[in-house]
């Protein structure tokens, strides 16, 4: 019996061998599910790097596509999160592109796509997760299958619900009660989503809630500040759980946290620590809870940025808050590493800030007792953290292609941001046109560009690999001293606000409470700018104003220079600081009063890094002017036509004047000149509509300029309201001006309100005969403001500053640029030129003494 199992298994063995791939792949993927460990995995990945390049016919890629199932689901059972998601996409990818559903009834929902989904959660991805959720939605209702209509239903719910889209998420729990075939469960799922939404919206719905639901009851006492009855609810969520027959770690680790949370109301210190402690244990059961875990120990789970944020909420020594909230960074990093979509690194940024503030909080109570200057350091480093994270990471992508043009995986990279960026676009249009079939193609194709950009991701690391800079600190002082300039970097939390004030020989740091009357003197003096006449109406009381928020932002600190790097914050973005008030003044004479402008030259940037990263620029005059004018209309823009021949005047300009101004050929024509000047309308956008700039034709919304690639010396936005938009924390304003930087551009001038048509024309004019003459954006723009100031024609009233400090600039020097090749070769046909005419003067001058 013995030797008869031994020839059986050597049969079967021998027969394996003999096996055509297809049954190799399957035995493979079996012989891993009856032993499932990381030596069996191991085993399979070896398996499965010999089988991928022989696979061809469909049937071999069906049994890929069931091992590469099988290897997700382990993949997620061992926590290795953006793994099981490459799996999945990979595997999502395979059925589509090879329509494995004509040769299978595999359930492709329950076993790919739902858990496809629920992986895209855990690590914050909720525009991959929407999109997933959505596709098999549309599959299931293709199918009329409504027990998957109804579970795509409460998922997609949840989905909203947590990411606080609590109107959407009452909406889908709606629609998923009206389904017929709803079990009891599944209803009461859905109704508990609806009625957390209502209670989180604060609806009056809310208040007459009835449910014995403890999710529901929880949220109604929290929302009540109940929180001992709250506590009550929490205790029978947990137990719940615990007795559910499928044990979800991360389900129980949450409930901790909500219940430590709970405690620090109550201000239980040591039962929210417990509580915590809890919560680690159960996604690290082997790990030491006297001691905080190791970095490599953690993986991508977004419940551990609870565990480590609370944490470092309750510490009473800086050193181990900060280790607390370091972790916190460390796994964020970990879960937006392979997030592609934009609107999802905006979520993740939101929490990065205020934890950013913590930081910056404890550092700036450490300064204030020791005094050392390597404590402003390691602030300043937090502030500069997740400061424009998304913009700053575009532009190194940018960077490294223009470094390594010939790059077949960059260019690769920049052509699949650039179709996320149009298809993102189409799905806008398509949702608001509310076409479930074009949007659940383009669902998939925006999956399939993500899938893309990731395994691209990977591969570009390894060659060019991201190394820190540890000495950003000292290259920000060598390019500060060679500016001549002062760096001001502005924190605007939710608590306080930092001020950071930097120059090549000093570091100072700064906090002020952001209390009612500091709020409202930022948002008094944003108002002045709202009309015309807001200044004027009260001189004395906007000189006022000015001065106090001069010092209030501790620019008085600043020591004599020449320039001034400001990177705003906030509200801050919206704030003309040229036109603050350097001291106490009387006179109503707008060009005798002691603007800021008159004294230093103003540059802006959106992070200090990226100021000490941008390349000093080279001077380039040649101009493409888009000047759509309107002529005959309402909206006619009567001094554009001015404009466009004071750029004439000093510039080596083209035009596309009125009805040429198409937006196609505007774009077309862009990469053959140095200087775009757009003249015309544009709109800051609202909720719905995002920032837009008008052409002859149509208009230019932000998401377009997205899909740009755009290397132009300068843009200038002659139009209104261009550097106005949406706020977004750590990011600042969602703006055109914002859209154009996305698209390559590292010098703009922009509009912060609703401009004078005339008063732009006057500025213009003198922005570019200084720009001619100085060859500096920032010195042109300093100059034509005070020029504006100086014009004697100017009447008093309209020198009001809503006139003339409207147009900032954002860029990465104050210097005068650096001359283009064709400079240098002019200088030296001048130099030659000068050299023959002396060279023959002296020549004839012998000869004329000879004779």
């Amino acid at each position: 019996m013995k030797y008869s199992l031994i020839f059986l298994l050597l049969l079967s063995f021998s027969t394996a061998f003999s096996q055509d791939l297809e049954e190799a792949i399957y035995v493979a993927t079996e012989n891993f599910n009856t032993n499932r460990t990381a030596e069996s995995f191991s085993t399979l990945l070896k398996k499965e790097a010999d089988f991928k390049p022989k696979i061809k016919s469909i049937d071999e890629q069906l049994a890929y596509f069931f091992l590469l199932i099988n290897k997700g689901n382990y993949l997620d059972k061992i926590n290795k999160q953006p793994q099981a998601i490459l799996t999945y996409e990979a595997a999502w990818n395979i059925y589509n592109q090879h329509q494995l559903n004509t040769i299978t009834n595999y359930d492709v929902i329950d076993y790919c796509l739902k858990p496809l989904g629920i992986l895209y959660n855990k690590v914050g991805d909720y525009t991959n997760a929407e999109n997933t959720i959505k596709q098999y939605i549309f599959i299931a209702e293709k199918n009329k299958n409504n027990s998957q209509r109804i579970a795509g239903a409460i998922n997609l719910a949840q989905l909203y619900f947590t990411a606080g889209k609590f109107d959407e998420a009452i909406k889908i729990s709606e629609n998923g009660l009206q389904i017929s075939g709803l079990t009891s469960s599944k209803k009461e799922k859905l109704l508990a989503i609806k009625n957390n939404s209502q209670i989180a919206l604060n609806n009056s719905e809310a208040t007459t809630i009835k449910t014995e639901n403890p999710e529901v009851k929880y949220n109604l006492a929290l929302k009540n500040k109940d929180y001992k009855q709250a506590l009550l609810h929490l205790r029978e969520m947990i137990t719940e759980q615990y007795n559910k027959p499928e044990f979800s770690a991360r389900a129980i680790a949450k409930l901790h946290v909500l219940n430590a949370q709970l405690h620090l109301k109550l201000d239980h210190k040591n039962a929210c620590a417990l509580e915590l402690k809890n919560a680690l244990n159960v996604l690290l059961p082997n790990h030491d809870t006297n001691v905080l875990p190791n970095f490599e120990d953690l993986y991508a789970e977004n419940t551990f940025i609870d565990i480590f944020d609370l944490l470092g909420n309750i510490q009473v020594s800086s050193t181990n808050a900060l280790n607390c909230y370091d972790r916190s960074f460390y796994v964020t990093n970990l879960l937006t590493e392979n997030i592609t979509s934009q609107e999802a690194k905006l979520r993740h940024a939101d929490k990065n800030r205020k934890r950013s503030e913590a930081c910056i909080a404890i550092l700036y109570q450490d300064f204030k007792t020791l005094k050392k200057p390597n404590i402003i350091v390691k602030a300043f480093a937090y502030a500069e953290k997740n400061k424009a994270a998304i913009l700053k990471e575009t532009i190194a992508k940018k960077s490294l292609l223009q470094l390594h043009p010939k790059d077949t995986l960059l260019i690769k990279e920049q052509v699949l941001l650039t179709k996320q960026a149009d298809l993102t676009n189409q799905l806008i249009k398509a949702e608001f046109e509310k076409n479930s079939e074009v949007v659940n193609d383009l669902s998939y194709k925006l999956s399939k560009v993500s899938n893309d950009l990731k395994n691209l991701k990977n591969k570009i690391n390894l060659s060019y690999p991201n190394d820190k800079n540890e000495n950003f600190i000292d290259d920000l002082k060598r390019k500060l001293k060679k500016e001549k300039a002062t760096l001001v970097e502005y924190f605007y939390g939710e608590n306080d606000v930092y001020t950071f004030i930097i120059s090549d020989k000093s570091l100072q740091f700064f906090k002020f409470k952001r209390d009612e009357n500091f709020d409202a003197s930022i948002s008094n003096f944003i108002d002045y700018f709202n009309s015309p006449n807001a200044i004027n109406n009260d001189v004395s009381k906007f000189t006022t104003d000015a001065f106090n928020l001069y010092q209030q932002l501790k620019l008085n600190r600043i020591k004599a220079s020449n320039n001034i790097i400001i990177i705003p914050d906030g509200v801050l973005n919206f704030i003309p600081f040229e036109s603050l008030i350097t001291k106490e003044t009387k006179t109503t004479n707008y060009s005798k009063m002691p603007f800021l402008i008159q004294k230093q030259c103003i540059a802006y940037n959106t992070s200090a890094e990226l100021f000490v990263k941008g390349k000093q620029p080279e001077f380039n005059d040649d101009v493409l002017g888009i000047f759509p004018v309107f002529k005959n209309t309402k909206k006619a823009l009567t001094f554009s036509e001015d404009e466009a021949k004071s750029i004439d005047q000093f510039t080596d300009a083209k035009f596309l004047m009125y009805t040429s101004a198409t937006k196609k050929d505007a774009f077309l024509q862009a990469t053959n000149f140095g200087v775009l000047h757009f003249s015309t309308h544009a709109d800051a956008g609202s909720f719905t509509v995002p920032a837009n700039i008008e052409f002859a034709d149509e208009n230019l919304f932000l998401n377009e300029l997205y899909t740009k690639q755009l290397d132009n010396n300068l843009v200038v936005l002659s139009a209104c309201e261009t550097g106005i938009g949406k706020l977004s924390k750590g990011e600042g304003s969602m703006s055109l001006a914002r859209g154009f930087q996305y698209a390559g551009i590292n010098q703009l001038v922009f509009s912060l309100w609703k401009v004078n048509d005339k008063s732009t024309s006057q500025i213009m004019h003198n922005f570019y005969k200084n720009y001619s003459k100085f060859e500096s954006v920032a010195i042109a723009n300093q100059k034509s403001k005070q020029q504006y100031l100086d014009d004697k024609s100017i009447t008093n009233a309209k020198k009001s500053p809503y006139y003339w400090s409207a147009f900032v600039y954002y860029g990465t020097s104050t210097a005068k640029a650096k001359p283009t090749i064709l400079n240098y070769l002019l200088f030296t046909f001048i130099g030659l030129a000068i050299a023959l005419f002396l060279w023959t003067v002296i020549r004839k001058l012998k000869h004329g003494r000879q004779a």
